[in-house]
């Protein structure tokens, strides 16, 4: 019988030309080897990089902190691709974890399965050797000497390959990669020299990017600080004519939605009149579910629960601070069970009163209301004794007036700072198309 090292020449001859029929099958390759500059080869995944499966382990082997880290698809950030540190997950020192199953510098860490096909297939650079094991979720592709590992790392970064994994995933029930299906990725392959070029240029580029957009993001926070702030000191700076007062009485009254007992599923009808609940509301506006209306009869055996233009609407479940007024567009709305109505008063602008609830410091006081349960539940008696300070009305239009102009002055600056950041994003999408396709 033959020995196993005679047996592996004649094994490689069989994988040479599996994967060269691999090749001629593909008509990707073809298309794009045939479209490659001169020196440029298209080879694959498979062909460039040795894969190994990751760590697994019993629940029992979990414990709060140890020698032995597991790094798991939470550890790289799907916007950066970077590894993070943040939630690792320890096992016991009683488990011998293979150098196989550690992570290797200059090696590729991947997400093989996830919960969110969004973060299926996403890829960190293994920078030093930590010494840190990766899951059973991960994979590590460690690419051979023809291919340079940051190369490889910006390819599987790039539009093409994550058009690929989500071809992969498409319609699949469990979000699961395997090395089969991944190996199969062409990749354009320039002479090293070329590859030490493109890597040159994008990690300076995009270190360049990084920064760009940390100060677009500080920017944009800076520029909301400022808005919360001013918000913050006028609604607590008093003046003359002031005086502190509650909710209950500033207002013609608080009224909960209808209990359960009195709304159930089997009244739920799409296209009816919609009902107001705590998720309905987003950013001051009211945003309904219309497959979940009710109709005209049910509202009218729930008539004392409908709302009114210039009426508010706060959550009491959840978030606190959730509110809207209630415009033309949703008088005759229903208030839903998640929620209180508030009735206006000559005492209060509802304008002010709407922009004070949905102001930082009062979601702070409300929220010490429900004492910091799991589950929030703000009930009616504390929301009316919640004490407030308030002008005349006069002053409250003012007032009024002046957090809409800084909120439009704040909005322009926001959708400059988000636009900057979206073109620093498709910059980082044409760079990385331009390097692959030999144009860069």
């Amino acid at each position: 019988m033959k020995s196993k090292e005679h047996q592996e020449p004649a094994q490689s001859n069989v994988k040479d030309r599996r994967r060269a029929k691999q090749h001629q099958a593909n008509p990707e390759l073809v298309e794009r080897g045939a479209a490659m500059k001169k020196g440029w080869q298209i080879k694959t995944i498979g062909d460039l990089g040795e894969f190994q499966r990751g760590l697994t382990y019993g629940k029992s082997d979990e414990v709060d902190v140890s020698d032995n880290v597991v790094l798991r698809a939470t550890n790289i950030d799907l916007a950066t691709n970077l590894l993070i540190f943040d939630e690792l997950k320890y096992i016991s020192e009683k488990v011998v974890i293979p150098e196989s199953k550690k992570v290797k510098k200059g090696s590729l860490m991947i997400c093989m399965a996830s919960g969110s096909k969004t973060h299926l297939g996403k890829v960190a650079f293994i920078d030093d050797d930590y010494g840190f094991a990766f899951g059973g979720f991960m994979g590590m592709l460690t690419p051979k000497s023809d291919v340079l590992p940051r190369y490889l790392f910006h390819l599987m970064t790039s539009e093409d390959y994550k058009d690929f994994i989500g071809a992969l995933s498409d319609g699949a029930n469990i979000n699961n990669l395997t090395f089969d299906k991944l190996k199969v990725f062409p990749v354009p392959v320039p002479p090293l020299s070329e590859q030490h070029r493109i890597v040159r240029i994008l990690d300076e580029a995009f270190e360049n990017i990084a920064t760009a957009k940390a100060n677009a993001e500080q920017n944009l926070k800076n520029a909301k600080a400022i808005f919360e702030s001013y918000l913050n000191e006028v609604f607590t700076k008093k003046g003359e004519g002031w005086v502190e007062t509650t909710l209950s009485k500033a207002t013609n009254g608080i009224f909960t939605g209808p209990f359960g007992s009195l709304l159930h599923k089997s009244d739920y009808v799409a296209d009816g009149i919609p009902l107001v609940n705590p998720a309905h509301i987003n950013e001051g506006q009211i945003e309904p579910d219309l497959r979940k209306t009710v109709s005209k009869a049910t509202a009218l055996r729930l008539k004392n629960y409908i709302m009114r233009e210039g009426d508010i609407v706060i959550g009491r479940r959840g978030e606190m601070g959730r509110c809207a007024l209630v415009t033309e567009v949703e008088d005759g709305w229903l208030c839903g069970t998640g929620s209180f109505f508030i009735k206006p008063s000559s005492r209060c602008d509802m304008h002010f009163l709407v922009r004070y609830l949905r102001s930082d410091s009062c979601k702070v006081r409300l929220e010490k209301l429900v004492g910091g349960a799991i589950m929030p539940n703000l009930n009616n008696t504390d929301l009316g004794n919640l004490t407030l300070d308030l002008p005349p009305i006069v002053r409250q239009k003012s007032i009024v007036k002046g957090i809409d102009d800084l909120y439009l002055d704040t909005q322009s600056l926001t959708n400059i700072y988000e636009q900057k950041l979206a073109a620093l994003e498709e910059l980082k999408k044409s760079l990385l198309h331009q390097a692959f396709n030999g144009e860069l």
